[in-house]
């Protein structure tokens, strides 16, 4: 029986947010969530807090066991890009393209 969360529109690059997906996939749930614990990056605070939450929808189905789940896949996804500008020389403006992606999980029991 699958679980799954995802996290729509998170601010953060879909190459750096695929940099720490691919250290979890496959893991167990517990040794994923202990490596993203202490990880730097930004993407694993928000995978942290992702894999927290398709555990809590585990736990309220009631039909599977919480502690055999494992990280079944996680995909990145690339979302629309914020446009801001920036100022410039002699009054010109050049763009900025702000990247948001889109990130999936799917938990699953061994």
């Amino acid at each position: 029986m699958e679980v799954k969360a995802s996290l729509n529109f998170g601010r953060i690059g879909c190459q750096k947010a695929r940099l720490v997906a691919d250290l979890i996939r496959g893991k167990d749930v517990n040794e994923a969530i202990r490596n993203l614990t202490f990880m730097k990056q930004k993407g694993a605070g928000l995978m942290k807090k992702l894999i927290e939450s398709a555990v809590a929808n585990a736990e309220d189905r009631k039909v599977i066991d919480v502690d055999n789940l494992y990280v079944k896949t996680i995909t990145v996804d690339m979302g629309p890009a914020i446009k801001r500008f920036r100022p410039r020389a002699q009054g010109r403006a050049s763009g900025i393209k702000r990247k948001i992606s889109h990130i999936h999980v799917v938990l699953d029991e061994k």
